[in-house]
């Protein structure tokens, strides 16, 4: 079994109605997929996620602000009431990007130092997009005792350096198809060093495909491609690599776990 541990199933060009939807799980399903996690990154696009994956008891929900998403707005208030949802398992996507938005850097660092708040405030672990942040990124975890509750850092394309400073405050390493690309040979140094257990495996679907996807859609079906190349990199068995894994994505997100009876 897998579980793509970050995806936006809510953004799919493929899925613009409910039975394409079906469609796209079941062909992940296929593929020995078994769950996934749709992570929200507008805050005003929450409740129509939420309905949409509404009827699929194998996804789960995120609710928070992406980063570059910040200027639309942030209402702890309404956040505090979405997070309440029994399928909401974490906060999130929120973080610091410098590459994209460096204009709206102190507004992201504020949206940044409540959303960590909020995840200690309610004991569910936080998921983080960095770029070109290294160091804020981990200071303001530090600062806001984010240890309490861990987290991911999702999509990872930083340094060894980081991943190990974000290990020892008790997150875990995501991987995407990023790490397939032909210029990831760094990124491909740093996941040959992860411990296994702080490990998990994802699509960010619908975005960056992986060989030999690449041009195409992503979608959660693709975390296998995910997995086996990144198995094949640590010199592991798939089948390996797909059992810790996926009891790393439980061990971290407890909520989740609770609603499938683990």
């Amino acid at each position: 079994m897998l579980i793509d541990s970050h995806c936006h199933l809510d953004r799919l060009k493929a899925a613009p109605d409910q039975q394409s939807l079906r469609d796209i799980l079941a062909q992940a399903k296929s593929r020995g997929v078994d769950y996934f996690l749709c992570v929200n990154v507008r805050q005003q696009g929450f409740a129509s996620m939420r309905d949409k994956m509404a009827e699929f008891d194998q996804v789960f929900l995120s609710a928070g602000v992406h980063p570059l998403d910040v200027q639309e707005g942030l209402n702890r208030v309404e956040l505090n009431e979405f997070v309440k949802d029994p399928k909401v398992v974490a906060i999130g996507e929120t973080g610091l990007d410098y590459f994209y938005a460096n204009e709206t850097k102190a507004l992201q660092q504020s949206c940044f130092e409540e959303q960590i708040a909020l995840a200690v405030e309610v004991n569910k672990p936080l998921i983080i997009h960095t770029r070109d942040a290294r160091e804020d990124t981990i200071n303001f975890l530090k600062n806001g005792h984010a240890d309490k509750v861990g987290g991911v850092l999702h999509c990872f394309t930083e340094s060894w350096e980081m991943a190990k400073a974000a290990i020892d405050l008790g997150f875990y390493i995501s991987v995407s198809g990023i790490a397939t690309f032909k210029n990831a040979g760094e990124l491909r140094t740093v996941m040959r060093k992860v411990p296994k257990d702080r490990l998990l495996v994802e699509t960010d679907s619908p975005y960056l495909a992986p060989v030999p996807h690449r041009g195409k859609e992503n979608q959660p079906a693709y975390v296998r491609d995910v997995a086996e190349f990144i198995a094949e990199l640590r010199g592991e068995s798939y089948e390996e690599l797909a059992e810790y894994t996926t009891n790393n994505f439980f061990n971290l997100f407890s909520d989740a776990a609770k609603l499938v009876g683990r």
